[in-house]
């Protein structure tokens, strides 16, 4: 066996690790700029510069903006995951802790793509996987309080949950009333309890 056939899969390797490390920067710097400014005003240079890497890359490994958002609404998934793990029937205020900790971080950009909806169809998929992830997390979360509820009670009650923790409730507290992420905490946490204590009275 040659030495060429030897090196050839190192190489292989090397370019693969190469790709993904540019994939990386590529979403970092779209992720960034999302962050502060609307999807028109962002251009593939712009992002090709900020990653180091050219345009014609950009579009090779995304295709466009589409693309990059797909990649975006990936990489904020699984940061939300993390930032909103709490243990099985976890109290209120835990619940509430973890809630904001993750609107701090993401609150704004969702806002942002909130806002622009109407004027780019890209923005459906990204905020559809935000919206059922959220959902989704509600229905963990609180899984054991809704078990024993009968279906249209716990279709309720779950509406009921997404609205008191969707990100709106974050902006009104923090954004809109300038209250402190201590104070939000405490709003969001009291909204929980109240929900599931009127859950169960119902339940009775």
């Amino acid at each position: 066996m040659s030495a060429e056939t030897l090196s050839r899969p190192y190489r292989q390797v090397a370019r693969a690790a190469a790709t993904e490390d540019t994939r990386r920067r590529i979403v970092a710097a779209f992720a960034a700029a999302i962050e502060q400014c609307w999807l028109d005003e962002i251009t593939l240079d712009e992002i090709a510069a900020a990653a180091g890497t050219t345009r014609q890359t950009v579009i090779r490994l995304f295709g466009g903006k589409d693309g990059l958002l797909d990649a975006v609404a990936q990489r904020i998934a699984e940061e939300v995951e993390l930032r909103r793990a709490v243990p099985p029937d976890a109290a209120p205020e835990a619940i509430a802790h973890a809630l904001v900790e993750d609107y701090e971080a993401t609150g704004d950009t969702v806002l942002r793509m909130l806002a622009q909806e109407g004027r780019h169809p890209a923005l459906g998929r990204f905020l559809a996987r935000g919206r059922s992830g959220h959902r989704a997390w509600v229905e963990q979360v609180f899984t054991a309080f809704l078990a024993a509820r009968p279906a249209m009670a716990r279709r309720l009650l779950i509406d009921q949950f997404v609205i008191v923790t969707d990100v709106y409730a974050w902006k009104l507290l923090r954004r809109d009333a300038g209250r402190s992420r201590t104070e939000a905490e405490a709003a969001i946490a009291a909204m929980i309890a109240a929900l599931t204590a009127e859950g169960s009275s119902q339940h009775v």
